[in-house]
Parts: structure tokens; sequence; C-alpha cells
């Protein structure tokens, strides 16, 4: 193929317009060539299609068309059933996202409860985790990892956008508990600072008046 940037551009944009699933940039490339410049392509195709009806987007190390965000609502005619999540299952998909990959054993551990199989089968069920190998511990257990069925749905392109736990807070997303005993923490640790403070202080004043000054005493 041409090294024309508009030829690979065009090309690439037939080829991601024609995938039935998002692709890679290696997969895109044996389409339109291995010498391509996909990433460049994709790039200005992205800055073209940014105010447009549809865009591409990344999600993970995948690019694909999509009707953008603002205009989704046109498209649906059918009433979506939603299905909500157990306090289980989004505490269960939020330590795998932020932690994966991870054993059963680790959720449990970070969560403190035991957590049925059901709920890994209801996330895996929904696409949003899936096994990802094996931990060489003894009982090689499995391990779980987010998919990019997981990043696609929550508008992420990678991981690193997960919000953080400031982000959590001031969306009021935390429990107000875990945010109390916060709190407390943060509280005990200043009180234990002005403790040691004190303490430093008395070292300067042993004659306990106060003045900062140390007397000493001759026999």
């Amino acid at each position: 193929m041409s090294d024309d940037p508009d030829i690979i551009e065009r090309a690439v944009e037939a080829v991601l317009f024609a995938a039935v699933e998002p692709l890679t940039i290696h997969e895109i490339k044996a389409h339109v060539g291995q010498e391509a410049d996909v990433r460049g392509a994709l790039d200005r195709l992205s800055a073209f299609y940014s105010e447009r009806g549809i865009e591409i987007v990344r999600r993970g190390e995948r690019w694909h068309f999509q009707t953008s965000a603002d205009l989704a609502h046109l498209l649906r005619r059918d009433r979506e059933e939603s299905r909500k999540l157990s306090r289980a299952g989004i505490e269960t998909l939020a330590i795998i996202a932020y932690h994966e990959p991870v054993t059963r054993a680790e959720i449990e551990a970070i969560r403190g409860v035991q957590i049925s199989k059901g709920t890994l089968d209801v996330l895996m069920e929904a696409g949003w985790i899936r096994p990802a190998g094996r931990r060489e511990v003894p009982g090689r257990p499995l391990l779980y990892a987010t998919t990019p069925e997981f990043l696609s749905h929550f508008g992420l392109a990678s991981r690193r956008d997960l919000p953080g736990i400031d982000d959590l807070r001031a969306a009021g997303l935390l429990d107000p508990v875990d945010v109390a005993m916060e709190q407390a923490e943060m509280e005990l640790a200043d009180e234990d600072e002005d403790a040691e403070s004190d303490a430093d202080d008395s070292d300067f004043d042993e004659d306990g008046d106060g003045d900062g000054q140390t007397v000493t005493k001759q026999d």
C-alpha cells in the first residue's frame, strides 16, 4: 500500500467501519500493511470524528466506531432492563478492577468476608471479568481480571482512568462508615504528633517553669 498518509487514513477508516468488533493496531495493520502509520491515522481520524455523529474511541488497546455519547439516546427504541448489582457484586468488581489480577482468596481478604461463587458468575455473565490464569502458589488458585467490555461499559480508555480515592469521596460514593473511620485515624495521628511534640518540649524545660530554659544544678 502507498505511504501516502491520506490513503492510509482512508484504509484504516474503512477497516474499522467494516469490523464487527474492536480492533488492535496489530489487527488493523494486517489489512493495511505492517509499515503503515496506523497510530497516526487513528489520531487524525479521532480528531476528525470528535465533532461528528459517530466517533472513533479507544478501549484498552482496541479501537472502534461508536455513536457519539450525546446522541445515543436517539437510537434507543427498546426499553432497557437494568440489573442492579448487589453490594457484594459492586465491591468484588471494584477490588478486581483496582487490584487485578487477584484470586478469590485475595478478594475475600480485602472485603473481610467470604464471597459466593454466584457473585463471580454474575460478573462473568455480564462480561466484565474473566479468568486470567493461575497464581503460581500451592493450589494454583484462579486469577480474575477485568475485560475490554468492562472498560467499554463504563466509558474508560484504560484502568488508569479509574477514579481515585479523592474522586470517590467528592462524588459521595464512599461508605460513610469508611469515611468516619478514616477521619478518626487522621485525628489519632494528629494526637500522636502533638504528644511527641510535647515530649520534645519537656526535654528543653527541665525546671518546669515553662520558660523553655534548662536549669543546671551545682553542688
